[in-house]
């Protein structure tokens, strides 16, 4: 039957502490704060004690660029793009450009042309409805025969 020396501690929250010896319990009592004693596992890591021969930094791989093709993109296309001279880039740019812009130019004219024809028909409509009401406000023509 051997000794114990260890003791364990309950906080009211219910964490449960095991003590090594009286020492270290009697400073918890106490309410010390580990990292300013000496002695204590805690202070070593904070004032980095012991590290050394123990554990050397490990070091970060470092990171490789790597080229793939996206989704709707080959990556040779992806690589002819970026070769591409800038002056060249910038013609094709503004080529789509004034493409888009024709094409809604294009659009605008469709739409106007069909309203132009839309609002003739309601001319149309309006002239007869008045060429109706002149020809009911005529006297009319009966009995007379040619």
């Amino acid at each position: 039957a051997v000794v114990s020396t260890q003791s364990t501690g309950a906080r009211t929250d219910g964490k449960i502490y095991n003590f090594v010896n009286k020492k270290s319990r009697n400073a918890y009592l106490m309410k010390k704060n580990p990292r300013k004693i000496a002695w204590t596992v805690l202070y070593r890591r904070k004032m980095k004690k012991g590290t050394e021969q123990d554990v050397s930094k490990k070091r970060a791989r470092k990171t490789t660029k790597f080229q793939r093709s996206i989704q709707g993109a080959t990556l040779e296309n992806i690589l002819a793009k970026r070769n591409q001279k800038p002056e060249v880039r910038k013609a094709q740019r503004e080529q789509v450009i004034r493409s888009q812009k024709e094409k809604l130019k294009a659009k605008k004219e469709a739409k106007a042309s069909t309203k132009k024809k839309t609002d003739t028909k309601a001319v149309r409509a309006a002239q007869k409805k008045i060429s109706k009401a002149n020809t009911k406000s005529r006297p009319a023509r009966t009995g007379v025969m040619m």
